[in-house]
């Protein structure tokens, strides 16, 4: 099972940034980060991700603005949020989704197909 906890979340003017991190914890899983968001009344939507070649995706709506980031052993995942909007007010979460290459069927059952999420952090954009 891994955990993610986010952190870096808070109350900024508009066109203010914030920096977002979240940690892993420990696993012999390989790690896949996105990130999602929330706003009050809305369902939660996609915003930025490594794809499984390493290339990164955006949802339009933040192109350019935000940039998604992570640490070398996989495990810790950034978001850096530039130019913040009111609309950009939301909980912001993180997902990994686990995998393995390990032909170890106990390493393949533990990770392969797994996602988990954070428990989001707060932005509030005014």
């Amino acid at each position: 099972h891994v955990q993610l906890v986010e952190s870096g979340g808070g109350s900024v003017a508009a066109g203010g940034s914030l920096k977002l991190t979240c940690l892993g914890s420990r696993t012999y899983c390989d790690m896949r980060m996105s990130w999602y968001r929330q706003a009050p009344g809305k369902e939660r939507e996609f915003v930025a991700a490594f794809a499984s070649d390493g290339s990164t995706q955006y949802a339009a709506s933040i192109k350019g603005r935000f940039t998604i980031s992570q640490e070398s052993n996989g495990r810790t995942s950034y978001l850096q949020l530039d130019g913040l909007e009111p609309e950009d007010t939301a909980i912001y979460y993180c997902k990994t989704e686990t995998s393995t290459t390990s032909p170890t069927y106990q390493h393949k059952r533990r990770c392969n197909g797994k996602e988990y999420w954070g428990q989001g952090t707060q932005v509030t954009v005014s």
